[in-house]
């Protein structure tokens, strides 16, 4: 037998607040704050941000495909942040007391893990965007990978590793212990 709050949320999903609301109230949001943090339309345009923010998650919400997307990636998403958190929990249970837990940490250690979690994300996205053929992003790309492993392929790859290691050791990775940088 059915609870109330079950019913209760049968007759949302009925309704559409899945599928309408919800998507749109975020889209609005995370439209609306951008805007207003960027300034984008100019200072104390409140008014104006707001109104790019609605027709945004109109024509958002009136994407099925990608209101989808948003309903199948956010729950992943969602169980890579408790996972995220769940891990600096345990870490600060070793941190020191009289310190910021991000004190104890080495920049290299937060980087990767900012690395790692937007990786996550990314592939995420990835598995849950499909092609016309049904087949995910992450499977299309994958199974061409497998396909056309050869001499060119690993040749390309290698050759974009080693110009992004040489871009970050130019830009950031060169920078001795007393440089302060500007």
């Amino acid at each position: 037998m059915a609870s109330t709050l079950a019913n209760a949320l049968g007759f949302f999903r009925d309704f559409g607040v899945f599928d309408v609301i919800l998507p749109f109230l975020l889209i609005f949001t995370v439209v609306f704050a951008i805007l207003q943090k960027t300034k984008l339309l100019g200072d104390d345009k409140a008014n104006l941000d707001a109104m790019v923010a609605f027709v945004i998650g109109l024509l958002v919400v009136a994407a099925t495909k990608v209101v989808a997307i948003i309903n199948e990636t956010l729950p992943q998403v969602m169980i890579l942040v408790v996972v995220g958190l769940s891990f600096l929990l345990m870490l600060g249970i070793f941190a020191d007391p009289k310190k910021s837990f991000f004190e104890d940490l080495s920049d290299g250690f937060r980087v990767g893990l900012m690395i790692f979690m937007t990786v996550s994300v990314v592939l995420i996205f990835l598995a849950n965007i499909k092609t016309s053929g049904n087949e995910s992003w992450l499977e299309y790309a994958w199974n061409y990978m497998t396909s056309y492993w050869n001499g060119a392929v690993v040749g390309s790859i290698i050759l974009f590793i080693i110009v992004i290691a040489a871009i970050w050791l130019v830009i950031g990775g060169g920078k001795k212990e007393g440089d302060k940088g500007e």
